[in-house]
């Protein structure tokens, strides 16, 4: 796994789908393969770009536009009992029955996600996530500015723009490896939803 700094012009960062395309052009000649890698927006400067923090299953390579500033190789050791200090930008969100009751194809009451706004709700939501992989000794959780984004999709023909927005979360605090195997995997394939746009990435450190 392959941990790297990197820099995002600003041309692609005013759009998250923009901003994850930028990166994907670190992994040239793989077209075909799955965007297996998550990062987080550090910091923006407007009009100049964003520094990204990233991680990745293959080493990226710099491209024309986004720079690399540092990448290195890393090795995780964990161990059950080890006492990690852990951050996460995360999504957190419940799936609810349309309260308009409108159906799909099927003819069943759509579902759609919603956020979670309550920090008890948010908090355990994350619990349930690493339920089988630690034991949290604290977390606190801070509100983070809204990410908005827009998409392009072309349906039958048509192009169809989306619009929406998400609520990041900033998870941070100190907890106990109970399943090493089962936290390398969370560590490996990130949390909850949004990865596309930057959430899902749980950085560790020794406590």
């Amino acid at each position: 796994m392959y941990l790297s700094k990197v820099m995002v012009p600003w041309n692609s960062v005013k759009n998250p789908y923009q901003l994850h395309k930028a990166l994907w052009k670190l992994f040239p000649n793989r077209p075909d393969d799955e965007r297996n890698f998550l990062f987080r927006v550090e910091s923006v400067q407007r009009g100049s770009g964003a520094t990204v923090l990233m991680q990745s299953a293959w080493q990226p390579e710099d491209s024309d536009s986004t720079r690399l500033l540092a990448s290195k190789k890393i090795q995780l050791n964990l161990s059950e009992g080890m006492w990690l200090r852990f951050r996460l930008r995360a999504n957190p969100i419940k799936t609810i029955k349309d309260e308009r009751k409108r159906t799909n194809r099927k003819g069943e009451i759509k579902r759609c996600r919603v956020p979670l706004i309550n920090e008890e709700e948010q908090i355990a939501w994350l619990q349930r996530k690493l339920a089988t992989s630690v034991d949290f000794d604290s977390i606190q959780v801070s509100k983070e500015a809204p990410i908005f984004f827009h998409k392009k999709e072309n349906k039958a023909m048509d192009t169809v723009e989306h619009a929406g927005k998400v609520q990041p979360i900033c998870f941070e605090g100190v907890l106990k490896v109970k399943d090493s195997e089962e936290l390398l995997k969370a560590l490996l394939i990130g949390i909850g939803p949004a990865k596309s746009l930057g959430c899902g990435m749980l950085s560790v450190a020794p406590a």
